[in-house]
């Protein structure tokens, strides 16, 4: 698929170091795989084994009676899209584009790596081993899902970018609200009009063959560099 302007001018700016700011927040969450929500959220685990799917259905559930519906789907993507709108000017830009790609969602990026953080118990870190010193290269996956694909019930290896309609380099309210109502149809398969846990379970994408990713200790702590979601996530 090729990639618009948008993506282009993502892809360029990936040359530049992603140094953080001082205002900047680390997002601590544990070693493992997040999931990535239908318009482009990241959930990630706070405790080993949590279900993130399952937190991010009961977010978006606003009336919480185990059914989402588009309107729901709708309401939770107005959430994320206020979060992404830092300037509130009504339209995610390329720059906010990009601070979604480098400090929301760096999971999203094919080649991104991890800076991991041994405990004081691991023999390297007691031998002064310093591990934030040596990032480690994700796998890559040239024949299965790209970017956020990986992580999500969507083939959308960027899904923020992929709500531009009109490829004018700019996402738009209204133009993330028809994307959300688009994806609720495209999860809708039995076209019921609603969804519950089980069936977007059901949809959560195979694990990958052995040797693809590498196996991560019990525990093992996964600092990113991110910004703050909403209270509850």
């Amino acid at each position: 698929m090729p990639f618009d302007a948008a993506i282009v001018a993502i892809l360029v700016a990936a040359g530049q170091a992603a140094t953080p700011a001082n205002n900047d927040i680390v997002v601590v969450g544990r070693a493992g795989i997040p999931f990535i929500s239908p318009m482009g959220e990241p959930i990630r685990a706070r405790k080993p084994g949590e279900d993130t799917l399952a937190r991010w259905f009961a977010q978006a559930d606003r009336n919480h009676d185990g059914f989402l519906t588009s309107d729901e789907m709708v309401a939770d993507a107005e959430r994320f899209f206020a979060v992404l709108d830092t300037d509130q000017n009504g339209q995610i830009d390329p720059e906010e584009l990009i601070r979604y790609e480098w400090k929301v969602a760096p999971e999203i990026q094919v080649n991104s790596r991890d800076k991991r953080i041994k405990a004081a118990t691991d023999p390297a870190a007691q031998s002064g081993d310093d591990a934030s010193s040596h990032p480690r290269k994700r796998p890559d996956f040239d024949d299965g899902p790209q970017g956020a694909a990986r992580y999500a019930l969507l083939n959308m290896p960027e899904p923020v970018a992929q709500a531009d309609a009109n490829l004018d380099r700019a996402v738009s309210i209204e133009e993330f609200r028809q994307a959300a109502m688009a994806r609720f149809a495209m999860l809708d398969r039995a076209h019921e009009g609603r969804l519950d846990l089980p069936k977007l379970e059901a949809l959560v994408p195979a694990p990958p063959t052995p040797g693809q990713h590498r196996k991560h200790r019990p525990n093992e702590a996964d600092t990113r560099i991110g910004v703050p979601l909403p209270p509850g996530n």
